[in-house]
């Protein structure tokens, strides 16, 4: 962990569609952070957050459910710590984000769009299906959550299965040079590696990604 880093919170925003769990999604625009990748609602803790002496899962909720108001006008309810994640070296800015699965409350969305350019909610597997397709952008924690979700039909499914918040401190290797993603415990990652059949990675040098958690 690198307390250093500025502090952002994501809310994963979970509804029961009509045939099954589906997620909120938003399109960033072409330019900018997460140039036209679709992503969670989310943003970097403020100083209306909390106090810092407020503990930081605490303040970095309190951002995601704030952040996914002013981007989609909507309110949601019940955020339970989902995942950390620090992002690897490489990376042009570097803000270790809080994840939270959150409730939808019924109401309509209406993006920001000095943010957001286009919002759907969407199951978790079509996500991925159209990544795989290469039909939209998608980032590794984005991924790698939509990924954990598949397999749960409701949003009070999620909420039984979270546990302990998953850490992931990002490190990068492979060839095409970046195009594998290691977290604790594989065989490969430098500070803390596993036995040699252990993998916590995500290739992503060629669609489909694939994801491996052994």
């Amino acid at each position: 962990m690198e307390p250093a880093l500025p502090l952002a919170g994501t809310a994963v925003v979970l509804r029961d569609g009509a045939h099954g769990l589906e997620t909120l999604m938003l399109r960033r625009p072409a330019t900018g952070s997460f140039a036209d990748a679709w992503v969670f609602p989310g943003g970097k803790v403020e100083p209306a957050d909390g106090d810092p002496a407020e503990a930081e899962r605490d303040v970095a909720a309190h951002a995601a459910v704030r952040e996914t108001l002013e981007e989609t006008g909507i309110r949601v309810a019940d955020a339970v710590a989902l995942s950390l994640w620090t992002p690897p070296a490489q990376a042009p800015v570097r803000i270790r984000t809080w994840f939270f699965i959150a409730r939808d409350l019924g109401d309509d969305v209406h993006i920001n769009p000095g943010e957001i350019v286009d919002a759907v909610w969407c199951a978790p597997e079509e996500t991925l299906r159209r990544h795989a397709a290469g039909e939209l952008v998608l980032f590794p924690p984005t991924w790698v959550t939509l990924h954990g979700l598949i397999g749960h039909d409701r949003v009070a499914d999620v909420y039984a299965a979270t546990g302990e918040p998953g850490r992931f401190a990002t490190r990068i290797a492979g060839e095409p040079a970046g195009s594998r993603f290691l977290w604790a415990g594989d065989a490969d990652y430098p500070d803390d590696p596993g036995p040699a059949s252990a993998r916590h990675r995500l290739d992503t040098g060629r669609l489909p990604w694939r994801y491996e958690h052994r």
